[in-house]
């Protein structure tokens, strides 16, 4: 049984649109599988597909010169409408502007593309093709999605009822996925060995792929040295300088490092919220994983997450459900630290307003607040404030702030209730 992603739905109506289609994402997020199934509903609708690999040599060869794919598609085509699916177009060099000298001629094609790497998809092709495009960023599978195809799909249309009800099974749900987190074919595999052995070729070829071949980085040992150190410090201050020393290379080199790899979906930097550049953190940023699975695979807690790591796991998990809730309206995610140590997990930032974000992994029994979000809303005075944490559903006014307290499964349509 296959995995239903809830991006699919903007994808099939974004089908209707001239613009090009770009699905970007990691590697084995399910970008293939989404658009094979996107192929195979317009074949049955009668349309007329084709599909492209650029990781299959076969198919390389089309994208040697802009007039070669334009024959191939006329020789498919003719002078119908039809529907050009191009998996992995970061292995074409300049695919940006390749694809926009096509796009321009106004030829009866539909473009769906993805990538692996936003290294082409938000660089060269983000900007090649403004105005002529729309990326769609697939995730890992999230935990509703999780939940869903653990389910068989039979509390499909209220999954929240389910939540709410079997807490028993809920929990166990979220402890499995907490601890292997959302790659598709991990999700699937049941047995320990083959996740271990998915989730181990996933990061392999990431390495190899990706950061070696691709970008080619010459020493990808310091790259993976460097993820290391990141998941090994979870919630912690990012140190460039420190992060120099532990991995033996200049600060620009860690700089570049870091960017690719937030550009090629593993790691997501989030960068602090402040307006007293005296008393509050301004520079430093805190990395997540794009998948606490991945992460927990490079500190070897894959399936066996430490106590000691349980709550930044569980506070990973919770900047990933909010990373894909605020992606559509643009929202930014910061966090709030002060001099003396006041901290909030997350700030949604809103520019008109702002929502501080209190992550618990605990099963919260009243409605009393930490010191650090007390003070943020003292200085601040936001409209609402959001306690995560994995049961309690309350609510509480702290002078004009209305402090929301949100079981980790109601997140999502919370969320979109009130923003």
């Amino acid at each position: 049984m296959e995995i239903k992603r809830t991006l699919l739905d903007g994808v099939t109506r974004h089908l209707k649109v001239k613009e090009i289609t770009v699905i970007a994402g990691a590697r084995q997020v399910g970008k293939t599988t989404i658009i094979r199934e996107l192929e195979q509903t317009l074949i049955k609708n009668g349309s007329k597909t084709i599909y492209l690999n650029l990781d299959f040599e076969p198919d390389f060869h089309y994208f040697s010169r802009q007039e070669t794919l334009i024959q191939k598609l006329q020789l498919e085509f003719g002078n119908d409408h039809g529907y050009v699916f191009i998996d992995e177009i970061q292995r074409k060099v300049n695919a940006g502007i390749f694809l926009k000298g096509i796009y321009d001629l106004g030829l009866p094609l539909k473009f769906i593309v993805t990538g692996s790497g936003s290294m082409d998809i938000k660089a060269g092709i983000h900007e090649s093709l403004a105005g002529r495009k729309r990326v769609f960023e697939l995730q890992p599978v999230s935990f509703f999605e999780f939940a869903n195809f653990k389910t068989d799909y039979r509390y499909e249309r209220d999954i929240n009822a389910f939540f709410a009800l079997e807490k028993e099974k809920t929990g166990l749900m979220l402890e499995e996925y907490l601890n292997f987190g959302g790659y598709p074919r991990v999700v699937t595999e049941p047995s320990l060995s083959e996740k271990t052995a998915i989730i181990n070729e996933i990061y392999n070829s990431y390495v190899s792929k990706d950061i070696a071949y691709l970008l080619k980085i010459d020493r990808p040992e310091i790259f993976k040295r460097m993820l290391s150190i990141l998941a090994a410090n979870p919630g912690s201050l990012l140190n460039l300088a420190k992060l120099s020393v532990d991995t033996g290379v200049s600060v620009p080199t860690i700089k570049k490092y870091l960017w690719i790899g937030e550009n090629t979906f593993s790691i997501h930097e989030v960068r602090p919220f402040f307006k007293n550049q005296r008393k509050e953190i301004t520079k430093s940023p805190v990395i997540y994983f794009n998948d606490q699975g991945f992460r927990n695979f490079i500190t070897n807690e894959f399936g066996n997450i430490s106590t000691l790591s349980r709550g930044f796991v569980f506070q990973n998990f919770i900047f990933n459900t909010l990373k894909s809730i605020l992606q559509e309206i643009h929202a930014q995610i910061k966090f709030w630290r002060t001099t003396d140590q006041a901290e909030v997990d997350f700030i949604i930032d809103l520019q008109q307003q702002v929502i501080p974000v209190e992550v618990k992994y605990s099963s919260l029994q009243s409605t009393s607040l930490a010191r650090s979000l007390r003070n943020f809303i003292e200085k601040y005075s936001p409209a609402k404030a959001l306690v995560v944490n994995l049961s309690l559903s309350d609510t509480k006014l702290i002078n004009s702030t209305l402090v929301h307290f949100v079981p980790y499964y109601s997140l999502p349509d919370f969320l979109i209730d009130i923003l």
